[in-house]
């Protein structure tokens, strides 16, 4: 699988601390390697069309769209932030 990043997921990432920005990377590790690790708790997004969410931490959402064998991260913020910004 190919992952691309969205120029708003990169700055999101950009104003992690350095423990967060480790579990993204392991989540986007985990999350190439096969998408539905348990740990990750993949699921789509309500309300949304092919927006989907995992947790790198019990803090931190992130965002994607799959598309063909491309995973297009699109944020990773909070969990109450991400529902208002997918």
């Amino acid at each position: 699988m190919e992952i691309l990043f969205t120029e708003q997921f990169e700055q999101a990432y950009e104003r992690l601390t350095h423990t967060e920005k480790r579990s993204v990377c392991k989540a986007l590790a985990l999350l190439d390697a096969n998408p539905k690790y348990p740990s990750l708790h993949v699921k789509k997004m309500e309300r949304t069309q092919d927006i989907w969410e995992a947790r790198p931490s019990k803090r931190l959402r992130t965002t994607f769209e799959m598309v063909g064998d491309t995973i297009i991260m699109r944020n990773v913020v909070e969990h109450d932030k991400v529902l208002k910004r997918p």
